[in-house]
Order: C-alpha cells, then sequence, then structure tokens
C-alpha cells in the first residue's frame, strides 16, 4: 500500500489549526493508538519523524509472538501473553510465521530455574509443551544443557505490520505527517500546542486536545519539549546480529533459559535469523530520571559501536551450548535502543506504560514492553475518555 506523504516544505510559519489528537510517533503502538483513538475523536493526527511507518523499534527487535514461554520469572507477564498469544495471530495472521519449530533449552548451570521448574512454570500458564526429538536433543552439548522442548511461538513480519497499519489508518482515516518532529509543546486553554518542524523546513503549530506520546525510547525528550520532568527509563543500545543458518536450523528457532544465554530465531522482513544474547547485546546502559539531564548517555551514539560488533563473543558463547551455531555467517546487525521501565528489571516483566501527566493529564505517555502489550490500549484509552468525559459532567452541574 502507498506510504502516506511527507508533509510539505513552507517558507513562512503556518497558523494553528485545531485537531483533536495528536499522537506523536508512528510505531506500532502509536499507530494502535492513533485507531483506537479514532472511536472518540474526529481529527486525529500522527507525527513521525522517520519516513515510513515502524522503522525503529519496531523493526529493531527479535520479532517474537510471545506466548508465555520468555517470563519464568513474571508469571503474570507470562499469562498476560498467554491470553494475547491467540488474539494476535487472529487479529494479524498475515503477518504472523509459523512455519519453523521453536525449541527452548534450560541450562545446566547460571540458569535461574531448573528443568523442572520450568516445566511446572508452563504447566501452569497452559504452555503448550513437549520434549525434543533425540534428532534435536543431539544438536546440544548434554554436558551444558539440561532439557530441551518443542515449543509453540512464531515470529511476525515487521515490513508487512507496517503495510497493516497504513491500511488501518487509512480506514480510520487518520492523518499522517511523516518527516515530521515535535519540537516544542505547551499548554493551551482547551488541551496543548505542539510546534512541529517537517524535514523540509516548514514550521507548523496545532492545537490538539490531546496529545499521546508514543515514541518509545524518546519518551523523555518529548516530555522535555513540554518542560516536564522525566519518567524513570532505562536505556540500552542493543545489538542484534542477523545471521544465515546451517541447514538444520534453517526452520528453526532456539532459546536458552534463564540466564545469560541466547536466543536466534527467523527474522521474516530478511530472510535470515536473529541471534542476541542476554550478556553482549546491551552494549551501553543508563538511567533517565528526574535530576539527571535529558540528554545523558547520548554521547554513546550507535555509531560508535557498529564498528567493533560482539557478534564473535555472541557466537563463542553460545556454540558452547548449541555447537551448529559454530557454522553461523554474520551477514548485518542491527542496532537500536531498547527501553524498560527500572522496575522490570529484577523479574522480566513488560507492563504498558499509560501515564497522565500529573499537571496536564492531556499528554499521556504511553510505552509497550513487548508487542501483545497492544490489547491493554483500548480499555486504557476507554477509561481515559469516559474519566474525561465525568470530571466534563460534574463542572457542567
Amino acid at each position: 500500500m502507498r506510504q502516506p506523504e511527507p508533509a510539505q516544505s513552507s517558507d513562512r510559519t503556518q497558523a494553528p489549526r485545531t485537531v483533536d489528537v495528536v499522537v506523536v510517533g508512528g510505531g506500532f503502538f502509536g499507530c494502535q493508538v492513533a485507531a483506537l483513538a479514532r472511536k472518540y475523536a474526529d481529527k486525529v493526527v500522527v507525527v513521525e519523524a522517520a519516513d515510513r511507518l515502524l522503522t525503529r523499534a519496531s523493526y529493531h527487535n527479535q520479532a517474537r509472538v510471545h506466548n508465555g514461554y520468555h517470563y519464568p520469572r513474571s508469571i503474570l507477564t507470562a499469562l498476560r501473553s498467554r491470553v494475547n498469544f491467540p488474539k494476535f495471530c487472529a487479529d494479524f495472521g498475515d503477518c504472523v510465521v509459523s512455519d519453523f519449530d521453536k525449541y527452548y533449552a534450560v541450562a545446566r548451570e547460571q540458569s535461574k530455574v531448573t528443568a523442572s521448574q520450568f516445566a511446572t512454570f508452563c504447566q501452569r500458564i497452559g504452555a503448550p509443551l513437549e520434549p525434543a526429538a533425540d534428532q534435536v536433543t543431539r544438536w546440544f552439548d548434554p554436558d551444558r544443557i539440561e532439557m530441551v522442548w518443542k515449543t509453540r511461538e512464531y515470529a511476525f513480519d515487521s515490513l508487512k505490520l507496517a503495510e497493516r497499519m497504513n491500511q488501518l489508518l487509512a480506514e480510520h482515516q487518520v492523518q499522517v505527517q511523516l518527516s515530521t518532529v515535535a519540537k516544542h509543546i505547551e499548554p493551551d486553554a482547551d488541551g496543548v500546542r505542539v510546534q512541529l518542524h517537517h524535514a523540509l523546513g516548514a514550521v507548523e503549530t496545532i492545537r490538539a486536545r490531546w496529545l499521546f506520546n508514543c515514541t518509545y525510547s524518546s519518551l523523555n525528550f518529548v516530555l522535555a519539549a513540554a518542560g516536564r520532568p522525566p519518567i524513570p527509563l532505562k536505556h540500552e543500545i542493543t545489538e542484534m546480529a542477523l545471521v544465515a543458518v546451517p541447514t538444520e536450523l534453517h526452520k528453526v528457532g532456539v532459546t536458552v533459559m534463564c540466564g545469560p544465554f541466547f536466543s536466534i530465531m527467523p527474522f521474516p522482513p530478511r530472510g535470515l535469523h536473529s541471534f542476541s544474547h542476554v550478556r553482549y547485546t546491551p552494549r551501553a546502559a543508563w538511567l533517565e530520571r528526574d535530576g539527571l539531564p535529558y540528554h545523558t548517555g547520548l554521547p554513546l551514539q550507535v555509531a560508535d559501536f557498529k564498528v567493533r560488533s560482539a557478534f564473535v563473543l555472541m557466537q563463542r558463547d553460545a556454540a558452547r551450548y548449541l555447537p551448529l551455531l559454530r557454522q553461523l555467517e554474520h551477514v548485518d546487525s542491527l542496532w537500536e535502543l531498547k527501553t524498560v521501565l527500572p522496575q522490570s528489571e529484577g523479574n522480566d516483566s513488560r507492563p504498558i506504560l499509560f501515564r497522565p501527566d500529573g499537571l496536564w493529564p492531556r499528554l499521556v505517555s504511553v510505552m509497550g514492553g513487548k508487542i501483545d502489550n497492544i490489547y491493554d490500549l483500548p480499555r486504557e484509552i476507554a477509561d481515559l475518555f469516559a474519566d474525561h468525559r465525568r470530571h466534563s459532567d460534574d463542572l457542567a452541574h
């Protein structure tokens, strides 16, 4: 489907126009928020800094459709993934890739769960689990791997997902402005006023009743543009290796739990596999919180790391558990900022962040910890608009 056109240049600052909702950030969550907001608002605009939708975190990730297995230390996150897995597969079936076998293994040492504990966990959340066939088990070093299971976990094609989001926004008559950055935000009589800078030089001001900040790792930059305090966040510069795999692994994904281990999954947009390692994928990390400058960590530019990929370290360690990985061919790497809530670090939980600003309740920051968090959005948005209606009714009386 044809992409929305970038905003056109102008020789002068345009007069303000009024809309109901501005969504800053054209990733998967921003697109979903915009479509849902159309149930409550007539004029909705998505503002995206890139020249296409879903080009950043929505693309630069392992493309895993979670089914609960990944979260033995957060039973709530696991259960929510189990509930959302069939929903996602039904709603985005044309974007889901399921023609591969997915295996989970538990290491004998350094794992935070034993094989018995992992099996019990899967039983409790109702996740399908069966011992891997002997020919698969033989791929692994028995001195380092306690148990291997065949599971049910899929991948998604982010390019197809982007096509779906373009269709979704067109169907809901949401305007999309690409190559556009929100530079300055201030309160208005009935909402916010947003100054937009377009790539071709035009500057535009929009008045909106609501602003949804869906910029993932840039949440606090948008809040800084509004003069608001930051949300406590942890950022990591990450390297996801893209690899060509040996024949045995062409239609296979493997995750070793639960500690300083690795995962290798089909990566549909490139016809390769993604390869990540708990120890070596994060290349640098820093915290954003009140009292720290918003630019903390920015000198650690991604470009500084691209010249020294950690692929060899990832491969060397992972091949001790799965010797077939010695045959990997490193084709490319995806570099991105991964952002999580600091409180999630201890147990791997991935809750959704949905936070109206304390001073400007119509400025709402949204961040999903994993892709199926979109199923939390309808309730959150419905409650937000319902609360606003109740408050307005109370004032009227």
